[in-house]
């Protein structure tokens, strides 16, 4: 198996697993992140540019904007002059930026050394595949997915206004 294909897989289980244990909400959503460009590094890996790039700007990009508005929204914890100063400890930055730099150094590696020959894993999958699969036969996950993510909008909205007192 391509050493690059497991070293992104290793770099996304450890980013989820740190996203998991985290008790600050956007330090979470940070290693999120990361896990979900290792995960687009790996698909880009299996030969599919076009699932990478969907991955980077459905999930990295506009999923987690939706998270961080919720994080925002919510507005958990200690006052703003206090949360911002923690911003900018170093300590804060330290994990996901050594992971990111992980992920940069084995892409960097992978573009310029070319480890995958084209058409060794399968067909590329374009743009007409991956639409025609989303609103053929899965439409309807698609369609509770959307709502799921509606569901949790909402239901993470009214918890945080309780818990702020506004009720």
């Amino acid at each position: 198996m391509n050493i690059m294909l497991e070293l992104y897989g290793l770099i996304a289980i450890g980013a989820t697993a740190l996203a998991i244990t985290r008790t600050i909400p956007v330090h979470g959503l940070l290693y999120l992140v990361v896990s979900l460009l290792a995960l687009a590094c790996m698909f880009e890996q299996l030969g599919a540019p076009f699932a990478a790039m969907l991955e980077i700007i459905v999930y990295a990009g506009a999923i987690m904007v939706l998270f961080v508005f919720v994080v925002m929204m919510i507005n958990l914890g200690q006052p703003d002059q206090l949360r911002e100063k923690g911003w900018f400890a170093g300590g804060a930055w330290v994990g996901p930026g050594v992971i990111t730099l992980m992920l940069m150094g084995l892409l960097i590696y992978g573009v310029t050394h070319s480890t995958m020959a084209v058409g060794t894993v399968g067909a590329p999958i374009g743009p007409k595949a991956v639409g025609l699969t989303l609103y053929g036969p899965y439409i309807l996950t698609v369609e509770l997915s959307s709502f799921l993510l509606l569901a949790g909008l909402v239901s993470a909205y009214h918890i945080g206004r309780r818990i702020g007192g506004k009720s």
